[in-house]
């Protein structure tokens, strides 16, 4: 899913409240939005906000006290051009904090440049944490997987796999045995950054787990605090399929480990087989412990290979 849009007039009434900012230049245009290439281009959210020492076109710069110190300690001609610099680069929202007062010079510019000029009393630290925040949440790529997400042993754990095979019923006995839930059925999943992805829950569905014949769960009212994770890292497929799906698709004993591609960015995956007699919930944790050793550098096949090579040779004649 492509990045949502952020206008300058949607994140100024996102925040209205939590800053206290006002709004005292470049009304001209309150739908001005970010740039697409500048969205495109940005590694994370840290990318398209910060302060006047790493100015950059299309960021959000923020002017704090020593922002306003250097623009208002130049006279004449000299503060015409450091403030052109900043105003030509057309920051999509120029934010002045730290309870600081804009130079005349700048809000005119910003009136003729038609940039919004955003003033708060909060520090410029906790204004750059804020908009980073927002912007991270529309910005960054997402899409949403059908599946049971938790926290199993500190890991994040994506159950996926053919309909019917009991998936929720599944979280629910890994709850019970004291693991986490983040969210059931619908999962937002985000690409946080260039080597990782995190898993969210839609807030309609916050703390919710459906399983047939009984309904809808308060996981953290039945379970409390504990059983319930508002987000994780996903580090792990597991999916499940019936029998004969699984004799049919997969090797038994994969050589290699199996990987899926989540956002243009691979995910271990483990294929487990739903029948009569298999207790899920331990294999499932089975396969997150062995996925644990896997990131240490551990492979149990490779080793077993490694094994029987020594015997062949040792049993070899030659």
């Amino acid at each position: 899913m492509k990045p949502t849009s952020i206008s300058a007039e949607g994140l100024f009434e996102a925040h209205r409240e939590a800053l206290r900012w006002e709004w005292i230049a470049g009304h001209a245009h309150p739908e001005r939005r970010f740039a697409d290439a500048a969205v495109r281009e940005a590694r994370s959210a840290a990318d398209l906000v910060g302060y006047l020492n790493y100015i950059h076109p299309y960021r959000v710069q923020i002017v704090g006290r020593r922002e306003v110190a250097y623009l208002a300690d130049a006279a004449g001609d000299d503060q015409e051009r450091r403030i052109s610099r900043i105003v030509t680069l057309e920051p999509p929202v120029l934010i002045v904090a730290d309870g600081e007062t804009p130079p005349d010079r700048l809000v005119a510019m910003c009136d003729r440049a038609e940039i919004p000029l955003f003033v708060t009393a909060e520090s410029a630290g906790h204004v750059i944490d804020v908009v980073r925040g927002y912007l991270g949440q529309h910005f960054a790529e997402r899409l949403t997987r059908h599946g049971v997400f938790m926290d199993i042993l500190g890991l994040g754990v994506l159950l996926t796999g053919e309909s019917g095979l009991g998936k929720s019923e599944l979280g629910l006995e890994l709850i019970s045995r004291g693991h986490g839930l983040v969210a059931d059925d619908a999962v937002d999943i985000y690409r946080v950054s260039q080597t990782s992805l995190e898993g969210r829950c839609p807030d309609l569905l916050q703390n919710l787990l459906e399983v047939r014949g009984i309904g809808l769960l308060d996981i953290k009212a039945i379970f409390g605090e504990t059983a319930v994770r508002r987000k994780m890292k996903v580090h792990l497929l597991v999916h499940l399929v019936r029998k004969e799906t699984m004799e049919r698709e997969f090797e038994r004993l994969p050589y290699e480990p199996l990987y899926e591609e989540i956002l243009e960015l691979p995910v271990r995956k483990v294929v487990i087989a739903v029948d009569a007699g298999r207790n899920l919930a331990v294999l499932v944790e089975a396969a997150v412990r062995n996925t644990v050793l896997q990131l240490r550098g551990i492979d149990t096949y490779q080793e077993f290979i490694r094994r029987h090579q020594a015997a062949m040779e040792r049993s070899d004649p030659g």
